[in-house]
């Protein structure tokens, strides 16, 4: 066999069937643009592979920036939640929010989506946090680390697990 067929040909055992493909949608919303262009196209690699097991979404929402903490966290807030679909699993992640291993993230999107659950949203709040009122609107509250990282830094974060948990449950070498 030629080395091109041959890679052809080990590409395509990592192509899932069509039926297990969007089953699920999964939406993530933040407030701000990634600035930094190195996070940026990080940002937009982990979403291009994700795309390959699961219908996905990003909403970048602007930042509202009138000098007053609090009404910033509103009014953010009050668009993030006008984003939410009824119905939906909404993760907000959250600093006291539970950690997940890599599995255990696999385990939960995998209990979604064999739950018939349509969509997952994930929430990325502004640098000040969000309002009581969206907090009190979510399904679970999820902390990437103990560890403090910069918004745009958590973005990138999210994206590579929300993608190593589909390597997990495909059972693709990824997550080694």
């Amino acid at each position: 066999m030629k080395k091109a067929q041959l890679a052809l040909l080990e590409l395509s055992s990592f192509i899932l069937p069509s039926s297990s493909l969007h089953r699920m949608r999964v939406r993530i919303i933040w407030t701000g643009k990634t600035r930094d262009a190195h996070l940026r196209a990080l940002v937009e690699d982990y979403f291009k592979r994700l795309s390959r097991f699961v219908k996905c979404e990003i909403a970048e929402l602007g930042e509202t920036r009138s000098g007053d903490k609090k009404i910033d966290i509103d009014k953010d807030s009050r668009r993030i939640s006008d984003g939410l679909h009824e119905g939906a699993v909404n993760v907000l992640l959250d600093p006291q929010g539970t950690e997940w291993t890599s599995e255990q993230l696999a385990e939960e999107m995998q209990h979604w989506q064999d739950g018939s659950t349509k969509e997952v949203t994930f929430i990325v709040g502004g640098p000040n946090g969000v309002s009581s009122a969206l907090s009190a609107r979510v399904s679970k509250r999820w902390s990437l680390s103990r560890l403090t990282l910069t918004h745009e830094m958590a973005r990138v974060v999210l994206l590579e697990q929300l993608y190593r948990a589909y390597t997990i449950i495909h059972g693709l070498p990824y997550q080694k």
